[in-house]
This record gives C-alpha cells, sequence and structure tokens, in this order.
C-alpha cells in the first residue's frame, strides 16, 4: 500500500539550539491508515506537525534536516498553496484556523485562493459541509459557534481542498465528550476513505481509533508500548 506521507531521519534545532528537539524520525503514514503520536507537552508534538505540513521550513525558522516527503515529492520542493492541496492540518484551537463572518466563507477560502472554477467551489463547500455534518450552518457565524462546531468548520475548511493527508493537533484537546465522538467518527470516516492520517494527542486516551501508535520523547520517535504511566509521572 502507498505511503502518501514519509519522514527521512528528520532532525529540528530552534535557532540558536545546539542540541535539536528531536532527531533521527523516520516515519510512514500509508493511505487508509491513522497514526497516533503521543508526547508529554514540550516534547516537540506541534514542531513536528508544522515539519509534516510544510510549515517549517517554508513559513516558520529554524534548521531543519533530513525531508518529509508528500507523495514523491518534499515539501521544500513545494509552495505552501500547492502542500494544501495534499496535506491539511487541523490545531488545537480552531479559532486559529477561523476569520470571516460566515461559515460558507470559511469553506470556500481555500479553494477561492487556488482559483477553482466557482461552480466547483460550491460543490467542494456543499460535499465539506455535508461530511462533518454541518449542512445547515453555512449562513451562520462561525465565531458564535460552540468548541465542537468550530472545530468542525476548521476541519470542513480542509477538507474543501481536498488533501489526501490529514493532520490532528490535538484537534480533540479542547472539545466536550460529545464533540469528541463527533472528530472520532470523522476520521473513522477518512481512513475509511483512504485518506492518510495523523492524529497528535498529549492523551493517549483519545488514540483508540488508530491503527498504531508512536511516542515522541527524548527527542526520538518510537513504537508507543502502551505504558503511558512511566512518562506521565515525569
Amino acid at each position: 500500500m502507498s505511503a502518501p506521507l514519509r519522514i527521512r531521519d528528520l532532525a529540528y534545532f530552534f535557532c540558536g539550539q545546539d542540541r535539536p528537539l528531536f532527531s533521527g524520525v523516520n516515519l510512514a503514514v500509508r493511505a487508509g491508515e491513522v497514526v497516533g503520536i503521543v508526547g508529554l507537552s514540550g516534547s516537540g508534538k506541534t514542531t513536528l506537525c508544522h515539519c509534516m505540513s510544510g510549515i517549517i521550513p517554508l513559513i516558520r525558522g529554524g534548521d531543519m534536516h533530513g525531508e518529509v516527503l508528500l507523495g514523491e515529492t518534499s515539501t521544500r520542493d513545494l509552495t505552501p498553496p500547492r502542500v494544501a492541496t495534499r496535506l491539511g492540518i487541523v490545531f488545537q484551537n480552531p479559532d486559529t484556523q477561523l476569520f470571516f463572518p460566515r461559515v460558507e466563507d470559511e469553506v470556500a477560502f481555500g479553494p477561492e485562493n487556488l482559483c477553482v472554477p466557482v461552480e466547483e467551489i460550491d460543490r467542494r463547500v456543499s460535499r465539506a459541509l455535508h461530511t462533518v455534518g454541518l449542512q445547515e450552518f453555512r449562513e451562520r457565524n462561525p465565531h458564535r459557534l460552540s468548541g465542537g462546531e468550530k472545530q468542525l468548520v476548521a476541519l470542513a475548511s480542509v477538507l474543501s481542498l481536498q488533501p489526501e493527508i490529514l493532520i490532528f493537533d490535538e484537534a480533540l484537546s479542547q472539545l466536550d465528550a460529545e464533540g469528541r465522538k463527533r472528530i472520532l467518527a470523522l476520521i473513522e470516516q477518512m481512513r475509511d476513505q483512504g485518506k492518510a492520517v495523523v492524529m497528535v494527542e498529549h492523551n493517549p486516551d483519545n488514540l483508540g481509533v488508530a491503527d498504531r501508535t508512536m511516542l515522541l520523547h527524548d527527542g526520538e520517535l518510537t513504537r508507543f508500548d502502551g505504558e503511558w504511566h512511566r512518562f506521565a509521572a515525569l
């Protein structure tokens, strides 16, 4: 089975630092697979997400070694818009991804910036909102929605770009039980559709849908053995 997302010998140094935040990171995420990544706060999980999504090195600074491949192409050789058509990321706080006064405008923003034809944009908006169950919310103000609904709008905005890879960077952390249930069901749906999914979490209890789980600890990414108490007590 193909691996739309591959990480090869990845290391990252903050500006002015001699010791890497992490190094020797290798990972392949197959189509139709959910890979969980767990780690303590400060272990570098979000920075790893930024490397996977091209935010590093295309937008954010620091020193990245190794490479991240989307298909057969390194993120270094792609522009941010080209990355966005292949990989979408949903962040911990949906308010950082929502800017417009209408849900419809929020979901349409990405395709509009890629100069997708108007008719196709409308189809994508309708399809994405139907997928997340918010088809009746097109005219609503996303800033007046619940936290779970905001996260669904953020996900719909990503889905409108039709990426084959999805990254969830602690996207469940601010949601109530019902919100987590809805997002997890959608993650399973994305997997069934053949997308490659990465779930980055502080709490391994949120990773029940993952096909396998990795641990980012002390600068290394290794297979998680399930004994979280050994790390949570540190």
